[in-house]
């Protein structure tokens, strides 16, 4: 239960915090300055109110993570420095003689205190009301949009890679445990070099085999026969098997791809972040300007302009925001969309490959320009060759897409598989005529600045990987990395 936590003990070895902890110490001014009640006030909710001992208190608890954040470590080596470290101790408000806690309580605490809590939202906001409040940044103000991605904590394996490795560890199972019924050589060989299905079939019945025989009754060869029966099952819908379920595959360029999830961030120019939001890897980038901004202006910003990359420069992010916002975002034609749009179809541009994502995630190996064709009739009136605008056309692995998860409907069987975007709508004229502005060029330079905010972010506050596994693991982490970052520009810009 939730204890008195405002009455504190004093102690005769206080003063060593003066004489250690200098006045302008981060830590010392964070203490001061932010009232970190709220923690406690939003998950009063998770805690009894008069059953059992009195719980370690919830604004100490977050205050570990925000070390964890402040410098990565993992739990039990971030509470053995929190017990030797006086500047750890003086903000985590202990005594210098007081323990610690049990590194085993940090990982409950993320679990059961923080879970249904919309941990993102809530830091973001609390740490955006601050700078208003402090003038470090103003109410109206631009946005800086752009995505980062994180890595997966486990790897990641293709399908067939995955049965290989399941086989592999089923038939070392089953060694000790050969018999005159079911020998050495009953057990059925591995094919290689064949197409997928034949792969997925071959597992399918060894799983029959095996249970058919009994072995499968046998504890350490039926652990491995369900997971190779979960992992097929997981293939139906997905290009690789993890531990991490929600992560997946996307792209940031030929032959750089990675496993794992993409945060979405946007921020003002004094690089306090004002919106944010996580996803698995293959979702594209642009999508997310619109929610980015309206989550902005939920914090209390008035969104003038949105900066961002190319990727954001879509007909439909245009006509949403046109007359209330302005999308300084440099078009490419590429980018535009003719009578398809990404959402309806699923595939999504990649700036840094300059080339097109399909659903699964699989990047386009060429494209080709295809020129405007106008119309033609022959002497007698009648047409012979109808107007299309000019497009650009991506082709796709053929080989991939027999053995993509997602070919139902997608994949006909073809000889290419293509998609194609139609070149130049109205709306992209009027942003062509904008981007000659001087005021675009200006507001363009400001885009930058994000990116040693990501590099901050990731190589610093620990949100390059998950330390655990699922999209709320992460999540967490970029929450606290996210709110660190804007404390400590806030402590900054304030001294």
């Amino acid at each position: 239960m939730l204890g008195d936590y405002q009455q504190t003990r004093l102690s005769e070895y206080a003063r060593i915090y003066d004489i250690l902890i200098p006045r302008d110490h981060i830590f010392r001014r964070m203490n001061e300055e932010i009232d970190f009640s709220f923690v406690r006030k939003e998950l009063e909710t998770k805690y009894s109110v008069g059953m059992g001992r009195s719980a370690e208190d919830p604004v100490r608890m977050f205050k570990y993570l925000m070390l964890k954040a402040m410098h990565p470590a993992s739990d039990e080596d971030l509470v053995k420095r929190a017990y030797t470290d006086m500047s750890y101790k003086f903000f985590l408000g202990l005594n210098p003689e007081d323990d610690v806690i049990d590194p085993s309580l940090l990982s409950k605490f993320r679990r059961q205190r923080l879970q249904d809590v919309d941990l993102l939202s809530l830091l973001i906001s609390k740490s955006v009301a601050m700078a208003i409040e402090k003038g470090i940044i103003k109410r109206k103000s631009d946005i800086i949009v752009d995505a980062t991605h994180e890595l997966a904590g486990s790897i990641a394996y293709r399908p067939v890679d995955y049965m290989r490795k399941m086989y592999g560890q089923i038939f070392k199972a089953c060694e000790p445990f050969f018999n005159e019924a079911f020998r050495h050589e009953d057990f059925p060989k591995f094919p290689e070099d064949v197409e997928f299905d034949v792969f997925k079939s071959f597992c399918y019945s060894l799983i029959s085999l095996l249970k058919g025989n009994g072995m499968a009754q046998i504890p350490a060869i039926g652990n491995k026969v369900n997971l190779l029966k979960e992992g097929l099952e997981d293939m139906e819908c997905r290009r690789a098997i993890s531990r991490d379920k929600d992560a997946k595959y996307g792209s940031k360029g030929p032959g750089r791809g990675f496993f794992g999830y993409k945060a979405h961030i946007g921020m003002t120019p004094e690089s306090i972040v004002v919106a944010a939001t996580v996803t698995s890897g293959e979702v594209g980038d642009g999508e997310y300007l619109v929610p980015l901004v309206e989550q902005a202006k939920q914090n209390g910003i008035e969104v003038d302009s949105a900066i961002a990359d190319a990727a954001y420069a879509s007909k439909e992010n245009l006509d949403t925001l046109k007359g209330d916002i302005k999308v300084v975002a440099p078009l490419n034609t590429q980018v535009t969309q003719g009578r398809r749009s990404d959402k309806e179809t699923g595939f999504h541009y990649n700036k840094d490959a300059d080339m097109y994502v399909c659903p699964a995630g699989e990047l386009a190996m060429r494209k080709e320009r295809h020129p405007m064709q106008t119309k033609k009739v022959n002497a007698d009136g009648k047409v012979i060759r109808n107007f299309h605008n000019a497009k650009v056309v991506y082709f796709f692995d053929v080989e991939k897409c027999k053995t993509c998860p997602l070919r139902e409907g997608c994949f006909k069987g073809t000889k290419y598989k293509t998609y194609h975007v139609t070149i130049l709508s109205d709306t992209h004229k009027e942003q062509i005529e904008f981007q000659k502005t001087p005021e675009f060029k200006q507001k363009m330079k400001k885009r930058k600045r994000i990116e040693p905010l990501n590099a901050h972010l990731k190589n610093d506050l620990g949100m390059k990987q998950n330390i655990s596994y699922g999209i709320e693991s992460m999540t967490m982490q970029t929450a606290v990395a996210i709110y660190m970052s804007n404390i400590q520009k806030i402590m900054k810009f304030k001294g």
